[in-house]
């Protein structure tokens, strides 16, 4: 199994600034704490070390949008057994889960942890993964589409291409749904502009071949772009590697899946805007990116 993907102390300091504490309050007079589900967070950190007893990981992880800054504090592993493949220096990414009652966020744990870059040499895997960086040649990767058809990525050059990776059975609302629901957002925003419209491309790639079928991607497609039946898929491909490319694609747009419980995949992310010749314009490995941000990238190397 390849796992990807005193500071709780400021961290308390943190949340209690935030939610304005001015003072004590006895336990009579404490308003009733009212919790609300369970809420998802993207993360990514390096760790700085375990700590089996307590089934925990101490990272030190980048700002977490919408709930904290960069920190180091310790976070438990909802799979602790996972603590035995985290070392320290690792590069990971994972899911931050984080109830929230009247006091602010508690409960903090992760899941989804995925390596995306080892400390040591003899911890590497047998595969290097490649974090796409601003000029990068892109390889010419084939793939089958939603519509049975063969397709390269070489095809489309002379346009900008907007990628991103998903699979359709993924059950996690801020994961792929989101990826598919911001790429909805962008296509339908292109449309209203259209020379930039023709002069573009998104392709959505599901790491899922065995079961993401071109009449599975054709479905799940037709859903997000609002068309259905209806759609030609003209600009917005949904679209598979090979069994036997899948590993390659992978490595090189820095995406670590591994198998999950009841069939599901554990998966970082990444979405890349490529130019028109072929090179990473831009690159994004987490989910906290907005539509605009990515059109602002598209507006620029059209330009």
């Amino acid at each position: 199994m390849r796992v990807r993907s005193s500071c709780a102390l400021l961290f308390v300091a943190i949340v209690a600034i935030a939610i304005g504490m001015t003072g004590c309050r006895g336990r009579a007079n404490a308003p009733a704490v009212t919790k609300n589900p369970s809420q998802s967070y993207s993360v990514r950190g390096v760790v700085v070390g375990t700590d089996p007893a307590n089934g925990e990981v101490i990272l030190k992880h980048d700002a977490i949008l919408g709930l904290m800054p960069g920190m180091t504090m310790p976070y438990h592993l909802e799979d602790p057994s996972a603590l035995s493949e985290l070392h320290p220096g690792d590069l990971i990414t994972a899911t931050l889960l984080a109830d929230h009652d009247a006091a602010g966020p508690t409960n903090l744990r992760l899941k989804n942890i995925v390596i995306i870059a080892q400390a040591r040499p003899d911890y590497k895997p047998a595969v290097s993964y490649h974090v796409p960086s601003k000029g990068d040649d892109v390889p010419n990767f084939k793939l089958l589409n939603q519509s049975n058809h063969a397709i390269d990525l070489k095809q489309f050059r002379g346009k900008v291409v907007v990628m991103t990776f998903i699979y359709t059975r993924c059950p996690l609302a801020d994961f792929c749904p989101r990826m598919s629901r911001n790429f909805a957002e962008i296509d339908k925003t292109l449309q209203s502009d259209p020379t930039l419209y023709k002069n573009t491309h998104l392709l959505s790639v599901s790491f899922d071949p065995a079961y993401d079928t071109p009449k599975v991607l054709r479905s799940y497609g037709a859903a997000y772009t609002g068309n259905f039946v209806n759609e030609t898929f003209q600009h917005w491909d949904f679209a598979a590697p090979s069994v036997a490319d899948l590993p390659s694609m992978e490595q090189f747009f820095d995406v670590g899946v591994t198998p999950g419980p009841g069939g599901s995949l554990q998966h970082s992310l990444s979405t890349v805007v490529i130019g028109k010749d072929g090179k990473i314009v831009a690159f994004y490995p987490t989910n906290d990116w907005n539509p605009a941000q990515v059109l602002a990238d598209v507006h620029s190397a059209a330009s």
